[in-house]
């Protein structure tokens, strides 16, 4: 287990750096801070002196160079626009998209995961052909036709819940957070939900087709002879067999709606880091854009190691096949 894990820390570092490379180099051929910062009234002498100052006067080698001395150290520069340092900058805004990340997962796996499992014990049932539909539904809709839908309905129709903003936060180890209010969770529940749908008809599907297989397993029509109950069978069995794509997805889906739930954010004004990447992107202020993106490569990288060590737990085999 050692060997195994040393070699996944080994592989995700390379992969960091990989990252760190392309995206540094990227932004600097697609994005021109002096461009975008410069007045209108600038003289040559003026771009110089402001190009000294974000530091994009050398050449892209040195760049490079001097971010990842300063990267190691926990530095990621300063923005362009906001004048200040960029971790600070983007972990003040990470808590409202990691909680409203985190509450779409919780419902996709709490709905999600007993949908398909019912639907694949109950194939021929008019309620599993409904659940059938409504997955196919939920993939075919955009995000943000989806997002619009809900605003429409729950909060203009039915005004059950408002359509934009954070509401009020609760203080807690010196961040605020929606999670501990009711004002809070009234105004996190449409972009969580939003966030959900999608996760849902994928987990769905997901244990829906697990089941199947697993059902017809060995040990299944063993434990059925042994005159076993079902919810247990259900429980110890079943359930524990279709964890590794359920794990497998759910770490990827987390990962990949904190990086980029750019579009729920935007549509429904919440202030968390997708709404500061496209703020940042518009401006060209790369040490944000160049932070964000290596720390959400940082972040997969974290949750795929961590998935990888859940895989060789749950099945002890896969750490001999690596």
């Amino acid at each position: 287990m050692l060997s195994f894990t040393l070699k996944r820390l080994g592989q995700s570092s390379v992969l960091v750096l990989i990252m760190s490379v392309l995206v540094f180099f990227c932004m600097y051929v697609v994005s021109d801070p002096v461009a975008v910062l410069a007045s209108d009234d600038f003289t040559e002498e003026d771009l110089i002196v402001l190009a000294r100052e974000l530091g994009v006067d050398k050449p892209i080698v040195v760049q490079y160079y001097q971010f990842i001395s300063k990267l190691l150290q926990g530095d990621f520069g300063i923005s362009f626009v906001y004048n200040q340092p960029v971790l600070p900058l983007i972990l003040e805004r990470l808590p409202a998209t990691l909680e409203v990340a985190i509450l779409a997962i919780m419902i996709g796996l709490c709905v999600g995961v007993p949908m398909g499992i019912y639907s694949g014990l109950n194939r021929k049932k008019k309620v599993t052909k409904a659940i059938s539909f409504i997955t196919t539904v939920g993939y075919s809709i955009p995000n943000f036709w989806q997002a619009l839908l809900l605003i429409i309905v729950f909060a203009v129709w039915l005004k059950i819940v408002p359509a934009s903003g954070r509401g009020d936060t609760t203080v807690l180890f010196g961040v605020g957070w929606s999670f501990f209010n009711l004002d809070g969770l009234r105004h996190m529940l449409l972009p969580a939900v939003n966030l959900a749908i999608y996760k849902i008809c994928m987990q769905t599907r997901l244990a829906r087709s697990g089941t199947q297989e697993v059902m017809f397993q060995d040990y299944i029509t063993f434990a059925r002879a042994k005159g076993l109950p079902r919810h247990r069978i259900i429980r110890r069995h079943l359930l524990r067999n279709i964890l590794i794509p359920i794990v497998t997805i759910t770490g990827l889906e987390l990962g990949g709606l904190i990086a980029f739930s750019t579009v729920t954010e935007s549509v429904f004004s919440w202030p968390g880091i997708g709404k500061l990447l496209i703020d940042s992107i518009h401006h060209a202020d790369r040490p944000v854009v160049v932070a964000y993106l290596i720390l959400i490569t940082l972040m997969f990288v974290i949750i795929n190691f961590i998935v990888d060590i859940v895989y060789a737990v749950l099945d002890p085999r896969i750490r001999h096949t690596q």
